[in-house]
C-alpha cells in the first residue's frame, strides 16, 4: 500500500501554513499592543549564529512550495526574500497557501517512486519521492517552523502548543 503523498504534502504543508498564520497574527498583536517592538521580533533568534525568524519563515515556506512542486515534478515559483514586516510574512504564508491550493492532486501521481535530485553545498541528494517528503523536507519544514515558533516564545510572545498544532 502507498501513502497518498499529495495529502501527505499539501495537506500536511496548508495545515501548518494556517498555524504559522495564526502565530504570526499574535506576534503582530502584541507589537500593536506596545508589548514588543516589530524589529526586535524579525531580528529575533535564540542563538547568534542561527538564522533570524524572518529566514525562519521564509525557508519554512521555501519547503513547503518546493516539496510540493517537486513531487509534482513541476517548476516551484520563485519567492523573493524580501519580507520586512510581519505583514509581510503574513503575505507570504498566504501566497504559498493559495500555491499549495492550486496543485492538481493527480500530478503526484507516481510521486512515491519519482526521482528527487536536491543540490546541496557540498553534494547533491538523490531520493525517491517519498523518502524526500518524510526524511527531507517534511523535517527541513518542521525544523524552521518550529524554530520561529521558538523564537516567539523566546521574545514572550503567548504561543502555545494548541497554537502550534492547531485543533485536531
Amino acid at each position: 500500500m502507498s501513502i497518498d503523498l499529495y495529502r501527505l504534502s499539501v495537506g500536511t504543508f496548508l495545515r501548518q501554513l494556517e498555524h504559522l498564520d495564526h502565530i504570526l497574527e499574535k506576534a503582530e498583536t502584541i507589537c500593536t499592543e506596545g508589548r514588543a517592538e516589530e524589529p526586535v521580533v524579525l531580528e529575533g533568534r535564540l542563538y547568534p549564529n542561527m538564522f533570524n525568524f524572518t529566514r525562519q519563515i521564509q525557508l519554512a515556506t521555501d519547503f513547503a512550495k518546493n516539496a510540493c512542486a517537486h513531487l509534482a515534478d513541476i517548476e516551484a515559483p520563485k519567492f523573493e526574500h524580501m519580507e520586512h514586516s510581519l505583514a509581510d510574512l503574513r503575505k507570504r504564508v498566504a501566497k504559498t497557501a493559495e500555491y499549495l491550493r492550486g496543485l492538481p492532486h493527480d500530478a503526484f501521481v507516481g510521486a512515491h517512486n519519482r526521482a528527487i535530485t536536491i543540490p546541496q553545498r557540498e553534494s547533491t541528494l538523490h531520493m525517491s519521492g517519498d523518502n524526500y517528503l518524510l526524511d527531507y523536507a517534511l523535517p527541513n519544514f518542521y525544523f524552521h517552523y518550529t524554530t520561529a515558533y521558538g523564537i516567539l516564545r523566546h521574545l514572550g510572545v503567548t504561543v502555545g502548543k494548541r497554537d502550534y498544532i492547531g485543533p485536531l
